[in-house]
C-alpha cells in the first residue's frame, strides 16, 4: 500500500502538463490536470494526520498573532530549568538549533528549538544490517530519560513502528505525527515533549511524579520518522499546537562534531557562534558529563 501511496504523491505533477491543454486549448491535454486527484490518495490514507497538519498550520497563525515580536528567543529567554540530556551515553544531534540556519523547524514556532536525536558510528552510519529493520538501528530500543523533575501531563502509547522506507522518506502509520510520546511539566510554562517512543515501552502514566535522568521509555520509530530517533522540544504550554516552543540550556553535558557526520546529513554545518556556545546543534555528539540521575544544576558552556 506504501508503495502505491509514494507512486501516487508523484504521478500527481503530471497534472502539470494541463497546463498546455490551457495554453493551446486542447481539451485532451486539458484532461491531464485530473491526474491532481493522485494528490488526494494521501489524504484519505491517513486523514487523521492530514487535518493534524491543518492545525499545526492554524497554530502558527494563532502563535503569531499571540505572541507577535515576543515570541521566546535564545538571546531573550531565561527558563527556570536547565535540562540533562533524555539518554545515556553519546547520541547525534542530526536536526536542531536555536538559529535558523540550524533549527529543526524554524517556521513551526511550537518546534522551533525542538532536536532530533539518534546514535552513528565514525563512519556517519545510524545503523548495522538491514537500512529496513529497526532493530538494526543502533538507537532502537535505547532507554530515554526524564531531562529534569516534573510531572506527566500526557501519555500515548499505541502505535506500532512506521515502516523505514529504502529512499529515505518519512511514513506515518499512526494517527499522531508525534507517535507514541511523554509530555510532562517540568515547571509553569515549561512542559518537555518526547516522542517516536517504541510502543508498549512506556513506564509512566499521567499524574506520575518523574525525577531526572529516570527511565521513562525506550526509543522507537513510531509516527511520522524515516528511522528511529528521539524527538525532543519543551514548549511553554501543554498543547501542542498553540504553544510556543522553547530554547533549551542543558546542564553538564559534553559536546564536540560527530566524525562521519555528513555521510547521514549532506547539509553543511554552520560555524558556531557565540549564541551558538550555549546551545547545542546538528552536527554535534553530545553526552550527559555527569550521571543523568544527579540533581546537579551547573550551567555548562559548549565550545
Amino acid at each position: 500500500m506504501k508503495r502505491f501511496i509514494l507512486f501516487c504523491e508523484k504521478i500527481q505533477y503530471l497534472g502539470l502538463l494541463g497546463l498546455l491543454g490551457l495554453i493551446l486549448d486542447n481539451k485532451q491535454l486539458y484532461l491531464l490536470w485530473l491526474f491532481w486527484l493522485f494528490g488526494l490518495v494521501p489524504v484519505f490514507y491517513n486523514p487523521a494526520v492530514f487535518f493534524q497538519l491543518l492545525k499545526q498550520l492554524l497554530g502558527m497563525i494563532i502563535i503569531s498573532l499571540k505572541y507577535g515580536s515576543r515570541i521566546p528567543s535564545a538571546e531573550r529567554y531565561i527558563g527556570s530549568v536547565k535540562y540533562s540530556l533524555p539518554f545515556r551515553g553519546a547520541w547525534t544531534v542530526v536536526n536542531g538549533g536555536v538559529e535558523k540556519e540550524t533549527s529543526h523547524s524554524w517556521e513551526i514556532q511550537t518546534q522551533r528549538y525542538a532536536y532530533d536525536f539518534l546514535i552513528i558510528d565514525d563512519e556517519g552510519n545510524s545503523f548495522s544490517g538491514s537500512r529496513t529493520n529497526p532493530e538494526d538501528y543502533y538507537c532502537y530500543g535505547k532507554e530515554v530519560l526524564a531531562p529534569a523533575d516534573g510531572e506527566v501531563v500526557e501519555v500515548k502509547d499505541k502505535y506500532p513502528d512506521s515502516a523505514i522506507l529504502d529512499n529515505g522518506q518519512t511514513d506515518c502509520a499512526a494517527r499522531d505525527i508525534r507517535g507514541n510520546y511523554i509530555l510532562i511539566r517540568h515547571a509553569d510554562r515549561e512542559y518537555g515533549l518526547l516522542a517516536h517512543l517504541k510502543h508498549g515501552s512506556i513506564r509512566v502514566k499521567p499524574g506520575d511524579i518523574v525525577k531526572r535522568g529516570q527511565h521513562i521509555a525506550n526509543c522507537g520509530n513510531s509516527g511520522n520518522t524515516s528511522e528511529p530517533h528521539l524527538h525532543f522540544h519543551v514548549q511553554d504550554g501543554r498543547s501542542f499546537y498553540i504553544s510556543a516552543g522553547l530554547p533549551i540550556l542543558f546542564t553538564d553535558i559534553d559536546s564536540h562534531p560527530a566524525p562521519g557526520y555528513a555521510a547521514i546529513d549532506p547539509r553543511p554545518v554552520p560555524p558556531v557562534s557565540e549564541l551558538g556556545k550555549r546551545f547545542i546543534m546538528r552536527g554535534q555528539i553530545v553526552s550527559n558529563r555527569s550521571p543523568a540521575g544527579s540533581n546537579a544544576i551547573n550551567a555548562s558552556v559548549l565550545v
